[in-house]
């Protein structure tokens, strides 16, 4: 029995020639925040789809509950427990916080072949969801596009998780957030893994991740540059990881002797 709620081991995917990811392993338990980080290109986007069930793996292999799993659409991974929370968000903001909430999977009452939707049901379901992480939702027939940008980002996360995601994956939640609805939503996070979620937080944004992470998996040109785990590593080497600082200090070098060849002659 592994202590791991979930695997990705050893995952590679290719489109023709191009190599997208090589041999990148996660792991994670319950209650863990994993932090993915890398750059535009780095592989995060083509991570997320084959985490997702979008894209099937062409090698390594996913292990979720110790039971070896392929996907074969999206929904395998929903239904599994494996949720993803995406940039657009998937919400609709002319329609209510309710339907978002349930987007096709709303509470029906009535007797078989004549069932309605339960619109009390669902609305109480909604508001009580939302007041859970501090949201105030007087109204739940209002329009989402009328809730901030870290009320949104919440509700697509408490969604997920009402519907029984086990491990959540949030495509870069906080990069078009101010400081304060980051930090809603960054403490939304931590509370969810508190009871029990496993998060991979997918970001470029080392000052997000760094404080409520508990392990940061560094992705480079598709490779993975190694897990760390906090006490192991500190902001500022994940800093100089992600600026390519390693790179830099060897273009430095190479400047430098340049330099004195050139004075040379």
């Amino acid at each position: 029995m592994s202590d791991y709620l979930v695997q990705f081991n050893n995952i590679s995917k290719f489109f023709g020639k191009v190599i997208a990811l090589k041999d990148v392993t996660m792991r994670l338990k319950k209650g863990e925040i994993m932090c993915l980080l890398g750059d535009n290109g780095a592989g995060k986007s083509t991570l997320i789809k084959t985490l997702a069930g979008v894209h099937k793996p062409d090698e390594g292999e996913i292990i979720f509950e110790d039971n070896k799993i392929v996907f074969d659409s999206p929904k395998d991974a929903l239904d599994i427990g494996i949720g993803t929370v995406y940039q657009d968000l998937a919400l609709v903001p002319l329609m209510s916080v309710t339907r978002n909430f349930f987007m096709g999977r709303e509470p029906q009452k009535g007797i078989p072949f004549l069932k309605t939707f339960d619109v009390e049901k669902a609305n109480k379901i909604a508001a009580d969801r939302m007041g859970q992480i501090g949201i105030d939702v007087r109204d739940p027939s209002q329009a989402v596009g009328t809730m901030s940008g870290g009320e949104r980002q919440c509700l697509a996360i408490s969604r997920a998780i009402y519907f029984g995601a086990k491990v959540l994956v949030l495509d870069e939640p906080t990069s078009a957030l101010g400081v304060h609805q980051a930090s809603m939503v960054l403490k939304y996070i931590v509370k969810a893994a508190s009871e029990g979620l496993a998060v991979i937080l997918i970001t470029h944004n080392v000052h997000h991740a760094y404080p409520v992470g508990n392990s940061f998996t560094v992705l480079n040109r598709g490779k993975s540059m190694g897990t760390f785990q906090k006490k192991d590593i500190s902001r500022e080497k994940l800093l100089s990881m992600m600026a390519g600082g390693e790179e830099l200090d060897k273009l430095e070098v190479e400047l430098q002797e340049m330099d004195r060849i050139h004075n040379k002659n």
